[in-house]
């Protein structure tokens, strides 16, 4: 699991939770100022997720307005870009006589070191905010601080592979160990550059390093979703992503696998879920094998056998009904 921290305004008196969270606010992001009509008994919750020199903090809270003023700044500048993606209320950010609205399932941006306030709505927010340093953004100096992007849509793009990779990553940390914090900070600091500097229209100015990291990022994530298609093959891939195949395939040099054997073991790794969901029991194998890209029933049978050394039928009845009826 990673290493995480769960703080709560429950933890300290009433009148002085609103104070605790504006505190806590300071630590993860910078200092600000905060007002709120809950203040006589705020409310909020905040996970840390520690990643290096990048940190994750999921978070929901009720109405607040929030300011970054320019004599804070003189007094104390991490010097950082926050993101929030917004799941849950909405709110209104204000910087240099600007205005962006935010809404759930978008992405909004607050650099340290510029002015800004926030005013939320009524209801609650959640949201996963996300501290990058500016020194580890790959970016020309006159692309940063006031010409960042404020507000991203996270429903399509590199803002969509951002928003699943947080998503995700919050949802569950088990299956991570501390030491790999750094290495999933490194891959949210390369989508950070590769949105900000799609949002400018000028992704030609990241690094080849960071570009080509991003860009297997969006060919996985397409592969993951285009699964179901039997047709989809590296040549389609690399049409969909405006490349060559023979590119393609040198992209993945460095990866655990092929691009057609990351297909298939993606694929085989969806079937195998498939089997083992009690819901499904009654569907044929050879339809779950179709679901999944494996038109042949031969084919899916013998791949699936290599990969986990059952045919999947004897596979499917070992996880429904446990090793004893297996042998029944």
């Amino acid at each position: 699991m990673l290493n995480e921290m769960v703080f709560r305004s429950e933890d300290v008196p009433a009148a002085d939770r609103l104070a605790y969270w504006a505190e806590r606010v300071g630590q993860t992001h910078a200092p600000v100022r905060m007002s709120s009509d809950h203040a006589h008994d705020f409310h909020a919750t905040q996970r840390v997720l520690d990643l290096g020199a990048v940190s994750v903090w999921p978070a929901t809270f009720q109405q607040l307005v929030i300011r970054r003023t320019p004599k804070l700044i003189r007094q104390s500048d991490p010097e950082l870009y926050h993101l929030s993606l917004v799941v849950g209320g909405t709110g209104i950010g204000n910087w240099d006589g600007h205005e962006a609205v935010y809404r759930p399932s978008d992405l909004h941006i607050n650099d340290s070191s510029v002015p800004w306030e926030i005013r939320t709505g009524r209801a609650p927010v959640t949201a996963v905010g996300l501290e990058v340093p500016k020194s580890l953004l790959p970016l020309p100096r006159g692309m940063a601080g006031r010409t960042v992007p404020r507000r991203v849509p996270a429903r399509a793009g590199i803002g969509a592979l951002l928003a699943q990779f947080l998503t995700q990553l919050i949802a569950d940390t088990t299956p991570y160990q501390p030491s790999d914090g750094a290495r999933l900070g490194t891959v949210l600091t390369d989508l950070v550059a590769a949105l900000f500097a799609h949002a400018l229209e000028a992704e030609s100015i990241l690094p080849t390093d960071t570009h080509r990291r991003t860009l297997i990022l969006r060919i996985k994530n397409f592969i993951q979703e285009h699964l179901h298609d039997p047709q989809l093959t590296p040549a389609v891939i690399a049409t969909a992503h405006h490349i060559s195949t023979s590119y393609l395939h040198r992209l993945f040099e460095n990866e655990e696998a092929t691009v057609a054997a990351w297909i298939r073991l993606r694929r085989l790794e969806a079937a195998r879920r498939d089997l083992t969901d009690p819901a499904l029991h009654s569907t044929p194998i050879h339809a779950i094998a179709a679901r999944w890209g494996f038109p042949r029933a031969a084919d899916f049978s013998r791949a699936f056998r290599t990969a986990y050394s059952l045919p999947p039928k004897d596979y499917r009845h070992h996880a429904i009904n446990g090793p004893k009826s297996a042998h029944s």
